[in-house]
């Protein structure tokens, strides 16, 4: 009996941790939104690969679940880990080795904090259900004053707990919100949008809806526009629907719940005239289905110039194919006629069905240096170019 007892509980563990990797739950504890390895720098020395004049080190590791990033004036890096509360500075690389000099948690006893931006003196950060600021003082490192919310009551049940922030150029926070399900009606309007709010969070308003899990977004130095990552929805087989980049419009609908891709119905839903199918604008690309784009990042300085106004994205791996795919950041290539077209960036995270990383975001830094996060080897990966010498300013 007990020998019976104790093969249970084995098969009981180890039945729940492959569901965990392959299908997390809907409602994620907070205790289990950290990755599954530490870095190991030998290991991805031997598998990792990147372009010809590109060359990577492990900028930093034992970052549990590190997520979502931003470089500052001076050239530090500010790194979310949601499931410790944490928001953690980076010291940027002054002696050149390629790690991080020193670090600091800068903010801690956070709800989840995942997209952070700065803009002027503030340091906003997206927390699951809020969004806060705290003055940041980039020389010195050091915040002042108290932490506020300054938007609250953010959708927290079911689904899709990561919140992005970021300033647009019109000075306005813009909040990514992902849907509490995976293809349902929603009963609050702000869940699978976009919100544009006021810089004190005392107004906000929808800019864009019909978006499923927008977690990435960014500005084009190129045309202006914003461009959304977006999640398609799972559950429908290894080779629908695609995952989406869509350029986002003011007031813009993106099709979801009913429509996936590029006009692509969805087969379990019965839509009605509320959801406006005729007016679903189509992705600008489709990512192959369930590789779970996340950062975006247009490149802005330091590269040859074959790379610029290129975005790099994210592609944080699927969990619901029955081979695995995706586990890798791409380059985004915009044609003079328009079209996008994807090349392979950095590579070697996923060999064989073997994982040992999932990029989230890119962050790039004034001196030319691209920062990539991994949430499963707890790491933020630095790359350079290694045609030109980063810059440093020593002040």
């Amino acid at each position: 009996m007990k020998t019976f007892l104790t093969a249970l509980i084995i098969f009981v563990l180890v039945t729940a941790g492959a569901l965990y990797f392959f299908a997390p739950p809907i409602n994620m504890p907070i205790a289990v939104l950290r990755g599954g390895i530490d870095a190991d720098a030998e290991l991805l020395a031997r598998r990792i690969r990147l372009p010809d004049g590109f060359r990577f080190t492990v900028f930093a590791s034992g970052l549990d679940g590190a997520r979502m990033m931003q470089v500052t004036s001076r050239g530090d890096l500010l790194v979310t880990t949601p499931g410790t509360g944490n928001v953690h500075l980076l010291y940027r690389d002054s002696d050149r080795d390629g790690a991080a000099d020193g670090r600091l948690s800068l903010l801690s006893n956070l709800n989840r904090p995942h997209g952070i931006d700065l803009h002027g003196d503030w340091l906003y950060v997206a927390e699951i259900d809020a969004v806060g600021r705290i003055r940041f003082n980039a020389t010195t490192r050091e915040t002042t004053g108290q932490y506020e919310r300054i938007i609250t009551g953010l959708p927290v049940e079911g689904r899709h707990w990561t919140r992005t922030v970021r300033v647009g150029p019109d000075g306005r926070l813009y909040i990514g919100i992902g849907s509490a399900c995976n293809a349902c009606r929603e009963t609050d309007p702000r869940r699978g949008s976009i919100q544009r709010a006021s810089l004190d969070g005392r107004t906000m308003e929808p800019f864009a809806t019909g978006l499923r899990n927008p977690v990435g977004f960014d500005w084009s130095p190129h045309d202006g526009a914003l461009y959304a990552t977006d999640n398609g929805r799972d559950l429908l087989g290894d080779d629908t629907p695609p995952d989406e980049l869509n350029r986002i419009e003011p007031g813009g609908f993106y099709g979801w719940p009913a429509i996936h891709g590029f006009g692509e119905p969805d087969p379990e839903y019965v839509p009605t005239e509320d959801d406006r199918i005729d007016k679903a604008l189509e992705p600008v690309y489709g990512f192959r289905p369930h590789n779970a784009p996340l950062g975006i990042r247009f490149l802005r300085s330091g590269y040859p110039e074959a790379y610029y106004h290129d975005a790099l994205v994210a592609l944080h791996g699927s969990w619901n194919r029955s081979e695995k795919d995706g586990y890798k950041v791409v380059r985004l290539r915009w044609s003079e006629d328009g079209t996008i077209r994807a090349h392979d960036f950095m590579t070697g995270f996923l060999v064989n069905g073997d994982v040992i990383g999932r990029p989230v975001d890119i962050a790039e830094s004034a001196t030319g240096e691209i920062f990539i996060s991994d949430d499963f080897a707890n790491a933020v990966y630095r790359v350079v170019w290694s045609g030109v010498s980063a810059r440093q300013d020593e002040t």
